[in-house]
């Protein structure tokens, strides 16, 4: 399903992704891993990212993971927002706060796509 223009990594690369070094990415793909990466490669979006996933029962609401930073409250959904629509995390409302996971296939299929290890040779 697309998300205002974006795809989850699996979608694009067919629930079988394979490491770089084996198969050359087609365009359509590296646009839609490129979205991925450009959603990691901010250093507040890879923290929140490894604080959900790290959280004990896999799953943080946002009053856990605001504490950590030095930023405000709307930053840190603006930068879940970006994490949210590139498929890495999920959200559910419960009462007044939100809890957000780890999407494990993305991660998944992101580790695969960089396992080096796994290339036919």
């Amino acid at each position: 399903m697309v998300v205002r223009g974006r795809r989850p990594l699996l979608a694009v690369v067919d629930c079988e992704p394979g490491p770089l070094v084996r198969d050359p990415l087609t365009a359509p793909q590296a646009v839609s891993i490129a979205a991925l990466f450009k959603a990691l490669s901010d250093p507040v979006r890879l923290r929140l990212l490894s604080l959900i996933a790290s959280h004990a029962g896999g799953e943080a609401c946002v009053c856990d993971l605001t504490p950590a930073f030095e930023v405000s409250e709307p930053t840190i959904s603006h930068h879940l927002k970006v994490l949210r629509e590139a498929g890495l995390v999920t959200s559910e409302r419960r009462a007044s706060w939100v809890y957000y996971r780890a999407v494990p296939d993305a991660l998944t299929g992101l580790s695969q796509l960089l396992d080096a290890t796994t290339a036919q040779g």
